[in-house]
């Protein structure tokens, strides 16, 4: 069948010889490999779902009187966005399922991307001449960020405008442009009166969609053009890839897995509850909720707000207000951080040679070191985001956590630096679990950039 479909396209194009190379592209057998595939097919799955629930949800903030099935609500005043979202709940057929299973991908999404991030960060796979393909995968991680919190701020249920609440107040927190940024975002004072319906409605089911499939187009070319990085091994030089042919053997297992990926994903979507928008009821200024939390992906966002000290202090004049700190300050830190990542190796390192095999984080133990004690920097504040679930269910006062968490922050991203650093000094120098080949042999790193066997055996 594909030889038929080859000489179809050769026929009426010419281009059979490129087609066949295509499908002899090599890719390599390694299961960190894959992450980088769930994420693109949880964002298939939310494209999917995004699309049936865009043709039930409503985006206005116009209230009128709830007549619905869901009786703790009736005759409460709620918005046609919450209103449409509960209908979708329960009347639409399939609605809930495919609420649940877009949010659940959506978490997913985020998540998978993180982990192939800090693959690619481990390994060295950020190296020249991959630095645009790192660039771009940064910028995809804060656009998906920026996608889910327009998503689950859609619904106006209490969660989400709480959640819009702070946004707000971080925005006037801008030194100088505060004042004016926030009423611009918002399309007026707080609450704004278009928000939903022509702010986070289009970013959210249109233009940053349409960035982030532009952007995978984009990064899934760039890996096809410089080809795949490896994992040294047998064989294994900068200038081949070893592994398994497109097509049919890589193809159909990466079918196989966008299969797995669907089925889980609905499988979480019609069997474990999230969101239950009906249980947190529609958004009231004057409301607040202790105990629940937003999607994860924001928890280190909030908690860095908490951990900022009461310091509101003046620059050249200009008062900066404390929820710049951590929520603009801190965010553009981390994310600038992470833009520069291989520039800032590139300098430390030394090493301006282009790369296309991976190293195992103990042969680096600089940039592992650094890694971690990165990732810790920014798990302190994600952990201070939990800080009521910690109050709720260990009974442990707000005033101990942020004392504690607030020198953990400081200490322990050092702590984990220092203490990677020699775990993996020690692990390269003992040579304890060395680098072997598949039948056991020890590899040691050859002349042409390689590796091959070393004599003897361990």
């Amino acid at each position: 069948m594909i030889d038929r479909l080859v000489d179809a396209v050769d026929e009426r194009t010419g281009r059979s010889r490129l087609v066949r190379k295509a499908l002899r592209y090599v890719f390599p057998d390694h299961w960190s490999f894959l992450l980088g595939e769930i994420a693109l097919y949880s964002f298939v799955v939310l494209v999917a779902t995004g699309i049936y629930l865009a043709l039930f949800f409503e985006p206005s903030l116009t209230r009128h009187a709830y007549q619905g099935s869901y009786t703790p609500l009736q005759g409460r005043e709620v918005s046609e966005a919450y209103r449409s979202t509960l209908d979708l709940s329960f009347h639409v057929k399939a609605g809930l399922l495919m609420r649940q299973t877009h949010h659940w991908a959506a978490l997913v999404f985020i998540a998978a991307i993180l982990c192939h991030l800090l693959r690619i960060l481990l390994t060295g796979a950020f190296r020249r001449p991959r630095e645009p393909n790192h660039l771009i995968g940064a910028a995809m991680l804060s656009l998906a960020i920026l996608e889910g919190f327009a998503g689950y701020s859609l619904p106006d249920d209490l969660l989400s405008g709480m959640g819009l609440a702070i946004a707000y107040s971080v925005a006037l927190s801008v030194p100088v442009v505060g004042e004016r940024l926030g009423p611009l975002l918002w399309s007026g004072e707080y609450p704004g009166s278009g928000v939903i319906e022509s702010r986070l409605y289009l970013l959210h089911v249109l233009i940053i969609p349409l960035i982030l499939a532009g952007l995978i187009a984009i990064h899934l070319m760039m890996i096809a053009l410089l080809k795949h990085t490896q994992f040294a091994g047998p064989g294994r030089t900068e200038r081949n890839v070893v592994g398994t042919r497109l097509w049919p053997g890589y193809a159909l297992r990466s079918l196989g897995l966008m299969a797995v990926v669907a089925g889980v994903l609905l499988l979480l979507g019609g069997l474990v509850q999230i969101n239950p928008v009906w249980q947190y009821g529609p958004y009231d200024v004057a409301a607040a909720s202790n105990g629940v939390q937003p999607d994860w992906y924001m928890g280190w966002l909030i908690g860095a707000l908490r951990l900022m000290p009461a310091v509101e202090p003046t620059v050249l004049g200009v008062t900066v207000p404390n929820p710049f700190f951590g929520g603009v300050l801190f965010p553009a830190v981390a994310f600038g951080v992470l833009f520069a990542w291989p520039f800032l190796d590139r300098m430390v390192s030394r090493d301006r040679s282009p790369h296309h095999l991976l190293e195992r984080p103990r042969d680096a133990p600089v940039r592992t070191a650094a890694v971690l004690g990165f990732a810790t920097w920014v798990i302190v504040p994600f952990l201070a985001g939990a800080s009521d679930r910690i109050f709720v269910s260990f009974d442990v006062g707000y005033e101990l956590q942020v004392t504690v968490m607030r020198v953990a922050w400081v200490v322990a991203p050092a702590v984990v630096f220092l203490i990677a650093l020699r775990v993996c000094r020690r692990l390269r120098s003992s040579g304890e679990r060395p680098l072997r080949g598949w039948d056991g042999t020890v590899l040691e790193r050859s002349e042409s950039g390689g590796f091959r066997p070393r004599a003897g055996r361990e």
